[in-house]
């Protein structure tokens, strides 16, 4: 079961192919995380999902409704959240908790309070001279108070500070569900996404790279370092098909192996570089990540 899908979802602007061919299963009761650099077409992907630009090629569902055809019925099951969400900014968070609450049927106010309580709203100021943090709990708590099947969050992160990001992540994920629910996240925070998601997916150049869950990824991916006996080559002459090169100091070579088995890692690096010492590590998110971004042809590594 998949909370949203696509089959070959495109979205072109003139000559920019800002969503090519995209094909995504985000499992319902998972928290997906969709991961890029700036530009990689994450915002597009979600305007697209969300019915807030159409598509010129391919088609999505979301909940099992076709994106195009989403209306207030399905808006009533989905919680969206964007960095540049427009709020009525002459209410106080107060007052737009009270106008959104009649607009929907499962609107929870003992969850409502205790989120309020949570994320620390408190202010009584319009939202036009509110914080930006403030801005973000507020359109958050509007969205989680009557526990939606989808929540979707574009950027929740950017521009704010490590207190307020770890309010909104303990807030994500203190929200108790009776019924099952899914969050669809996209970001280039990723030290934050590490905390939360449990499925991520890569996108570059409008392009899904690859989509697994977390551990699967920090499985096979592994920092190799090789101690030669002798001045390290350049890594580009090292002749290690499909892993990426992370420099050399002296007689030290660095590389990223994207698909790692240790048996093969080891008889790969002895038959390039016989008698030299060998340290295999994990990597974090952040490290795949700066990795991919910063690889000019990632998909060819993966």
């Amino acid at each position: 079961m998949h909370a949203i899908e696509s089959e070959s979802l495109s979205r072109t602007f003139g000559r920019l192919d800002a969503v090519h061919a995209l094909d995504l299963r985000v499992p319902a009761g998972s928290i997906f995380a969709l991961i890029g650099p700036n530009a990689a077409g994450k915002t597009t992907t979600i305007k697209l999902l969300m019915n807030l630009v159409r598509p010129t090629g391919g088609k999505a569902f979301v909940l099992g409704i076709p994106s195009t055809a989403l209306g207030v019925r399905e808006w009533q099951r989905i919680g969206y959240v964007s960095e540049n969400q427009q709020l009525p900014d002459w209410m106080t968070a107060a007052q737009l908790l009270a106008y959104c609450r009649p607009l929907y049927p499962d609107w929870d106010d003992e969850l409502c309070t205790r989120l309020q309580g949570l994320l620390g709203l408190t202010s009584s100021v319009p939202l036009k001279s509110a914080s930006r943090g403030t801005r973000m709990k507020a359109a958050l708590l509007s969205s989680l108070a009557y526990r939606p099947d989808l929540v979707v969050l574009d950027e929740p992160f950017s521009g704010l500070d490590p207190v307020v990001r770890d309010e909104l992540v303990r807030a994500l994920l203190e929200v108790p569900q009776e019924r099952e629910w899914t969050v669809f996240v996209s970001s280039h925070d990723v030290d934050e996404v590490e905390r939360l998601a449990d499925w991520v997916g890569f996108l570059a150049n409008g392009r899904l790279l690859f989509a697994e869950p977390v551990e699967s990824l920090l499985n096979r991916f592994r920092l190799i370092e090789i101690v030669t006996s002798e001045d390290a080559p350049a890594p580009a002459a090292a002749a290690l098909t499909g892993w990426l090169p992370r420099g050399a100091a002296g007689r030290t070579l660095r590389f990223v192996d994207t698909a790692h088995d240790p048996a093969d890692a080891q008889a790969r690096i002895a038959s390039a570089f016989p008698g030299a010492a060998v340290h295999v590590s994990r990597l974090g998110l952040r490290d795949i990540f700066v990795t991919l971004a910063g690889t000019a042809t990632p998909a060819e590594a993966l």
